[in-house]
């Protein structure tokens, strides 16, 4: 039996009845042009003006009030970071987050790391800045940098940048959405010093790494 089966298998590929057949293929080449079209509308549209910064930032404004109004809670990134990293760890390393008072508190036992608001703002921020781009045009896959400096320092320095800066946030419990943001909004003396270290320590240290982004 299996040299049978063997045997007709190897007529049907001579004999190309196991190809696509003429009308297959145009639904596969139809689809593809039909990706390719969708693609291209999004990624080759025109490129549009910025909003004005003063009305942008009376529209996050509204944003943040709104935030507040509705949740009681004001914007955040970082702390859903943590809550991602959290599950991660619950899920590989159960044992290890019992052990760790900072991940205990968000995970371990019956807790549920991802059931907070700060999740779905962080994931509803990158999906409305993805829609943004697209709609305006500013959607591409390219790597934002000077003339002195590679690619490939430049995605490591960012990258070192991020942990440093995420560190710090946490460290802070809260970044320049959290802190700056929803915490000066309320006028809460913390927040604002801790926005005012975040840009004067930026501009201080910005003269001895120009030569990785100039």
């Amino acid at each position: 039996m299996p040299l049978q089966a063997a045997t007709e298998v190897s007529a049907l590929e001579s004999t190309g009845m196991n190809q696509p057949t003429h009308g297959t293929r145009q639904y596969i080449d139809k689809g593809n042009e039909m990706a390719t079209r969708w693609l291209g509308s999004i990624f080759n549209r025109p490129e549009k003006a910025y909003a004005h910064p003063y009305l942008a930032g009376a529209v996050l404004g509204v944003v943040l009030f709104l935030a507040f109004l509705l949740t009681g809670n004001g914007l955040g990134s970082s702390g859903a970071t943590s809550r991602i990293d959290a599950a991660l760890v619950d899920l590989v390393a159960p044992a290890h987050v019992d052990q760790t008072p900072y991940l205990l508190k968000m995970a371990g036992g019956d807790k549920n790391p991802l059931d907070d608001w700060i999740v779905p703002v962080f994931f509803g921020a990158l999906l409305g800045g993805f829609i943004s781009g697209a709609r305006n045009g500013r959607l591409s896959l390219t790597t934002t940098k000077g003339p002195n400096i590679s690619n490939r320092t430049r995605w490591l320095m960012s990258f070192i940048g991020g942990v440093i800066f995420l560190y710090g946030a946490r460290m802070a419990r809260g970044c320049t959405s959290g802190q700056a943001l929803s915490g000066g909004a309320t006028l809460a003396a913390g927040s604002w010093v801790i926005m005012l270290a975040i840009f004067g320590s930026a501009y201080l240290l910005a003269y001895f790494v120009r030569r990785l982004w100039l």
